[in-house]
């Protein structure tokens, strides 16, 4: 799939990054600073976000430092269901956040962002994985997704692409703005 980003096109979705599940992700610090990337490249290009909480009542809110970097406007969907899509009321929000294009990330790789992604996918929308910035318990599981995200056509990048895919050039007050990011 030949698929470039470009921020008046692209929105986000950031699924269940939650305070309780992140001690048993593997390279979960890995996850949250990409999150918190990720996050903080929406703030700077006014990009929309819509984010998840899989069942908060036991799993815990968002993460405090990931929450700290969602930019005004982000709409949070609380859910039960392991696809977004299947939640009731999350594909209206989603249908009035996003762009066509969606860059997704959070956790588990395996279960709730593949499980959504193959949905968005069936619905016709163009993904963007930010592996990077995804989880699993497990590595293998995590590898499984990509690989398995990929085959069914969404584009997977490192984070780091996708900020300086939708930022398109460097010298200009956003990207030095998001370089100490990347030092």
């Amino acid at each position: 799939m030949a698929l470039r980003l470009h921020k008046e096109e692209t929105s986000f979705l950031m699924i269940d990054v939650q305070e309780r599940l992140l001690p048993s992700i593997d390279r979960r610090e890995a996850v949250v600073l990409n999150a918190v990337r990720l996050l903080k490249t929406a703030e700077l290009l006014s990009l929309p976000v819509l984010y998840t909480e899989q069942y908060p009542k036991g799993i815990g809110s968002t993460e405090a430092s990931v929450l700290a970097a969602l930019p005004k406007g982000a709409r949070r969907v609380e859910k039960m269901t392991f696809s977004c899509c299947e939640e009731p009321g999350f594909l209206e929000a989603f249908e009035t956040t996003m762009r066509p294009v969606t860059v997704v990330f959070g956790t588990e790789s395996h279960i709730c962002i593949l499980s959504t992604l193959e949905d968005l996918l069936e619905r016709g929308r163009k993904i963007v994985l930010a592996a990077d910035a995804c989880g699993s318990r497990t590595s293998d599981n995590h590898n499984l997704a990509l690989a398995t995200a990929r085959s069914c056509g969404a584009l997977v990048l490192p984070t780091e692409t996708v900020v300086y895919q939708l930022l398109g050039r460097s010298g200009t007050p956003e990207f030095k703005a998001m370089l100490p990011f990347f030092k």
